[in-house]
């Protein structure tokens, strides 16, 4: 077969990888936020804040929450994408499309 011609699996496995990263980015967030939901409550005994661009929600705190959840959330799909990659690399024994070594 010349290479033209040549099956290629990529678009197949860069489909099933960007579902599989984004699903699992999309868990690991929601797990995520549960957690932070409870432990804000926990630590200051009231709501996390539904909206921090309300003038009702102390400056502070809006500032306080934009950091915690932000940065968690952040952490958290980064870990999972990268948990996602390193079991895509041993079911596939290949880096996911678009990792680099």
């Amino acid at each position: 077969m010349s290479k033209s011609n040549r099956p290629t699996d990529e678009p197949d496995t860069s489909k099933v990888w960007s579902a599989f990263s984004v699903l699992a980015a999309l868990v690991a967030a929601t797990v995520a936020r549960k957690g932070l939901n409870a432990s804000w409550k926990a630590a200051t005994g009231k709501e996390p804040p539904s909206n921090a661009a309300d003038t009702d929600v102390d400056l502070t705190e809006a500032l306080l929450w934009a950091v915690v959840s932000g940065t968690l959330i952040a952490v958290v799909r980064m870990l999972a994408t990268r948990r996602a990659a390193g079991y895509y690399a041993k079911s596939t024994g290949k880096l996911p499309p678009g990792a680099s070594a």
